[in-house]
């Protein structure tokens, strides 16, 4: 196993002649995709990893310096990806994941046959003529009751994020891998994330997009998903699922996985 693959905890499902890579979002880890690897190892090669920062990651590796921009982790998934010789593939980002995959699909886009984004956003606060979903004082509220209380910060941030009950299993897995982060840590990459600005990237994004969002979702308004579509470089579509939360293929696998296998098996461009 190469360094990159330790560092990362990289795993390797299935056999197929076409490689799927999984990137997961801010306070999980690769498990958030339990319920999809199983559907998917029969006809492809499914690539877990986790991001640097993860719970599941050594926090010894975690540069704050790289990781002050969402590049950092770009390049990580082109390491990954060029260490493990895979010409190309299929990336399905979720959450912050959506746009380090657009970041690496712009260095990159040969390693990319498409992109399918969920829960995706270029950014979180609001603007002039762009509704992102936050004010910048909603997130210093935020920013300071991680700082005080990191434990409480995640009891009580995990139900918003997945929505519905608060005993859930989906809300207690998100609370198990939010608090397996190293507080300091933890912080440091939500304020990257939230106070990330991707939209001049956008339409430098030439390789297809298939955006999946949920109607409600506590991080990213509905109207994100077609201000993406509308500002990609390259070809996409959106769609809209019913369901609740940030992490729907978390806490509700039954509508998402099949929304999921269909974007995978489905190209937008018919010479693809």
């Amino acid at each position: 196993m190469g360094i990159v693959e330790e560092a990362h905890n990289v795993k390797i499902f299935g056999t197929g002649d076409r490689t799927i890579v999984l990137a997961h979002g801010f306070g999980t880890d690769q498990s958030v995709w339990k319920h999809l690897v199983p559907h998917l190892v029969d006809d492809y090669k499914v690539v877990l990893f986790d991001n640097m920062g993860a719970g599941t990651t050594n926090p010894d590796y975690f540069d704050f310096e790289r990781y002050s921009t969402l590049e950092g982790y770009a390049y990580d998934v082109i390491a990954i990806l060029e260490e493990l010789q895979i010409p190309c593939c299929i990336y399905v980002g979720h959450s912050v994941s959506a746009m380090i995959g657009a970041i690496a699909s712009v260095a990159r886009p040969d390693l990319f046959t498409k992109l399918i984004t969920v829960s995706g956003s270029p950014r979180y606060l609001n603007d002039v003529d762009y509704y992102g979903g936050f004010e910048q004082e909603d997130l210093d509220q935020l920013f300071e009751a991680m700082r005080s209380n990191y434990k409480a910060w995640c009891s009580g941030f995990a139900p918003l994020a997945i929505g519905g009950d608060m005993d859930s299993v989906a809300v207690q897995e998100f609370s198990r891998t939010l608090f397996n982060m190293r507080p300091d840590i933890a912080l440091s990459v939500l304020q990257i994330i939230f106070q990330s600005d991707l939209r001049h990237m956008l339409p430098h994004v030439t390789v297809p997009c298939h955006i999946i969002q949920s109607m409600k979702d506590l991080a990213v308004p509905v109207v994100v998903s077609e201000y993406l579509h509308q500002n990609l470089g390259g070809e996409s579509i959106v769609e809209v699922m019913s369901t609740d939360g940030h992490l729907p293929q978390l806490s509700s696998p039954d509508v998402v996985i099949p929304v999921l296998l269909r974007h995978v098996r489905f190209d937008i461009s018919v010479d693809k």
